[in-house]
């Protein structure tokens, strides 16, 4: 199992990487500009310290759209958790699913908002195979750590079991505070991690690093 992670613009990494055998799990910002009104402010949601980018509908159009629609037509394996403001933005889906979640989550325009969309490209590597549902039912509550918009892991470690097959690679391209590589140790996927913002890098860097060495002691502890 090996781990990459790179401080940077995606956009400038990318074209870097080999994306033979990759398969990419992203949950990028939803343009919610610092979840402005209502109660996306008052969860905080979106509300990102960094200077390196704007949580705004324009930058999902000009700077993530166009990279989520270059491996799309590249047909790499992809799950993408676009949000629902921007979601119409994204290039057509070849399936749709979605994180349910029984209590709302926050308010929308027209009522509760109880799920959260997750667009699929590629091939399911499941498939013929005994394949997945496409959504699952969440009721934890993500862990603080200092990022506005943490994933809860056991989610997240469904959705990098669905996209990617055992022992394989997976991108994450908008790394955020690193849940998607803490899936990846615990599940046995290798990963490449990439985050714009230093701060959540470093985040990030420490969750994976000890999901690591607790990931090594188990192997060790059932080695005995």
């Amino acid at each position: 199992m090996t781990v990459e992670l790179f401080c940077g613009d995606a956009t400038d990494i990318l074209p870097t990487l080999c994306l033979d055998d990759v398969c990419v799990v992203i949950d990028p910002p939803y343009g919610i500009n610092g979840g402005a009104g209502g109660d996306a402010r008052d969860y905080a949601k979106g509300a990102y310290s960094s200077a390196e980018w704007t949580d705004t509908e324009r930058y999902i159009e000009a700077r993530i759209v166009p990279l989520v629609t270059q491996l799309a037509r590249a047909n790499v394996p992809m799950a993408v958790t676009p949000g629902i403001r921007c979601l119409q933005m994204y290039p057509r889906a070849r399936d749709i699913g979605c994180f349910w979640h029984p209590a709302a989550v926050t308010h929308g325009p027209w009522g509760f908002t109880t799920y959260t969309p997750i667009l699929y490209y590629g091939k399911d590597w499941r498939a013929g195979r005994g394949a997945l549902p496409s959504g699952k039912q969440v009721t934890e509550r993500a862990q603080k750590n200092g990022h506005p918009c943490p994933k809860p892991i056991n989610a997240w470690t469904w959705l990098v079991d669905k996209v990617c097959p055992p022992d394989g690679t997976v991108l994450d391209l908008f790394m955020g505070s690193g849940t998607t590589g803490v899936a990846c140790v615990q599940t046995g996927r290798n990963f490449i991690g990439i985050e714009i913002d230093p701060g959540y890098f470093e985040i990030a860097q420490q969750r994976i690093t000890a999901a690591q060495q607790e990931h090594r002691q188990l192997t060790l502890e059932e080695a005995q």
